[in-house]
């Protein structure tokens, strides 16, 4: 018990004074700064006419006395004091700016651009992946739209607001970092052990479409493998033309339909199952009046189901699959939340794919849609969180307790408001936040074959009825299990009980909710090597150390080996952590800048993840 209370206070939050080492990217080096992050943003969503607007903006920090109402407002400065290179936000490095915005100030990023080449009727459509948090975007000093979340994309029609000649966009951006409730995930601008940088302003992809009147807004594209079934419906922007959809496979149009945006339903009498050994995707032809958009879709199942014993498992297609989990955050040291280059996200998944690991767990982010798109084409298997958010967390309740005293975790009904305080979740608008970011994220990403779990709250962190949580996303999405809490605090909701544990030897624990769900390890290891000149301290932080990386490879092969030993008890998958270096955490299985893969050779079949 000492050597774990001295384990759990050297990972409790202490704000850090001294500066990161500068780490690059390979792909940062070789960064287009003119056209940064250059290909279709959204894969299942493509048209022809688009053109993308990454690249340098002018960029200003514009003092004001009250911020959090002044974002709304155009707050462009007469004249600009530098550029910064979009997507990434100025504290990145990529960014060119490399600080963050003063606390009493509002970031303004705005370019100049030429009127888009539209015919009569057509309309131009404004895309934003993702800006954190809230903002309002002007075209020419008129308000186009605002928009508040920083892990949700939007979109407007810029059109009423063109003129001839160049066009002048802009942003005025508030963040109040972990000052406010918002989401903000493992953001902090005072950063230190297992909290990152924080970051603000655009930090995906800008691009605009030239689209018909009446066009496609959003696609729903709805698999059913088990009777080779294919549903697509659409949100339209107005008219009552008809919506056609082809299935194209290997170029060969396989199934073809007609009907109205409410739905179309294809027979494919049968299909190729999706896995990450096989994963096959179909190209899809949707077309609305003189709209035509490219997209595609694949044919899975994602249940918990008994296996011969009658433990739950987590099944693909119906059969058993032992989920080889590594936990992913998602940072960089060049471009923090955002990747370097698409190149980036590839090498990140087919890395951990060659080194025995079958999913990710994208913990506590929203990714961009083109990893969805790696993933799903390249087979790997995704646990996709919601992002986090609230009040000032309490390391007594968040960290300290649960590890120290599991049987806390049945201590806290999260349908309480004092429980709620307690958990950071007191505040009605994070609240209301979560549930419609989490409402859009499920919308916006049920596409993806490769998502096959939902994870809803971690460690408490701003958690809050959890079981109410639970039926809005299966009433959402009835096609995915859900992990409803990983790690401490659980309700009994959910297909899944899931454990942290990186301080005792890993066993399988009861579970005593009315409704039998698999067991999960959703956290553990964090075994740690420090990697001198690809670490950004100079000082390791992780859980346990060790006299040389021969060391680690054999204790990191022993731990991953004697957990996977415990599905002959039922255990139906872990989550290692994790895939790389994170700031401070040295415990990844690559360096944080991607250059060393400290392990460099995966494990066999028997031996490995």
């Amino acid at each position: 018990m000492l050597f774990l209370g001295r384990a759990i206070r050297s990972s409790l939050h202490k704000p850090q004074t001294a500066e990161l080492a500068a780490l690059t990217t390979d792909w940062g080096e070789r960064l287009d700064t003119a056209c940064p992050l250059a290909e279709h943003p959204d894969p299942q969503m493509r048209r022809a006419k688009w053109v993308s607007l990454n690249g340098v903006w002018d960029c200003a920090f514009v003092a004001c006395d009250d911020p959090a109402s002044a974002w709304r407002g155009d707050c462009s400065p007469k004249v600009h004091g530098g550029t910064i290179v979009v997507p990434f936000s100025p504290e990145a490095p990529l960014s060119s700016v490399g600080k963050r915005p003063p606390k009493d100030a509002i970031l303004v990023e705005s370019r100049v651009f030429h009127r888009p080449d539209h015919g009569l009727g057509e309309r131009v459509i404004l895309h934003f992946e993702a800006v954190d948090w809230a903002c309002s975007v002007w075209v020419n000093g008129a308000k186009a739209c605002e928009h508040v979340g920083g892990y949700t994309p939007f979109s407007c029609d810029i059109t009423p607001f063109l003129s001839d000649g160049p066009n002048r966009l802009s942003l005025s951006i508030y963040d109040p970092g972990e000052k406010g409730t918002q989401l903000r995930g493992k953001q902090r601008i005072d950063r230190g052990t297992m909290w990152y940088t924080a970051q603000s302003g655009i930090w995906q992809s800008v691009w605009y479409e030239v689209v018909p009147e009446h066009h496609i807004e959003r696609l729903e594209i709805a698999p059913d493998a088990d009777a080779a079934l294919l549903e697509v419906r659409a949100a339209v922007s107005g008219g009552d033309m008809p919506l056609e959809v082809e299935v194209v496979d290997a170029g060969l149009v396989v199934a073809q339909a007609t009907g109205n945006a409410r739905g179309v339903e294809l027979a494919l009498g049968s299909v190729r199952l999706w896995s990450p050994d096989d994963p096959h995707l179909y190209d899809l032809v949707v077309r609305y009046g003189d709209d035509t958009v490219r997209s595609y879709c694949a044919f899975r199942t994602a249940t918990v189901e008994p296996d011969e014993m009658g433990r739950p498992r987590f099944c693909l297609n119906h059969r058993p699959l032992f989920l080889r989990g590594i936990l992913n955050q998602g940072y960089w040291p060049d471009g923090l939340l955002t990747a370097p280059s698409d190149e980036a996200l590839v090498f990140d998944i087919e890395t951990c794919k060659r080194l025995g690991f079958n999913m990710m767990r994208m913990h506590i982010k929203l990714e961009r849609e083109r990893f969805y798109y790696h993933a799903d084409r390249l087979g790997m298997l995704v646990w996709q969180d919601m992002v986090s958010g609230g009040g000032p967390l309490s390391d007594w309740q968040t960290q300290q307790k649960p590890t120290l005293f599991p049987r806390s975790w049945t201590s806290i009904d999260d349908r309480d408001p004092i429980a709620w305080e307690k958990l950071a979740a007191g505040d009605r608008a994070y609240r209301e936040e979560w549930s419609s970011t989490a409402h859009d994220a499920i919308v916006r990403l049920s596409a993806h074959p490769c998502i096959v779990t939902w994870v809803l709250f971690n460690e408490g962190w701003g958690q809050f009825c959890a079981g109410d949580a639970t039926r809005m996303v299966r009433a959402l999405d009835p096609t995915r299990p859900i992990l409803s809490v990983s790690g401490w605090y659980d309700q009994g909701t959910g297909d899944y009980k899931g454990v942290h544990n990186y301080f005792r030897p890993q066993r399988i624990w009861r579970d005593g909710a009315a409704k039998p769900r698999a067991f999960v390890i959703s956290e553990f290891g964090g075994l740690t090597w420090h990697v001198p000149g690809h670490s950004s301290c100079p000082e390791p932080y992780g859980y346990a150390g060790f006299a040389s990386i021969d060391a680690w490879r054999a204790a990191l092969s022993k731990l991953l080996s004697d957990t996977r030993k415990l599905e002959r008890d039922g255990l139906a998958g872990y989550v290692y952590t994790q895939v790389s270096d994170v700031e401070e955490e040295t415990n990844g299985l690559m360096s944080y800048d991607r250059r060393v893969i400290k392990l460099e050779t995966g494990p066999g079949s028997e031996s490995g993840p």
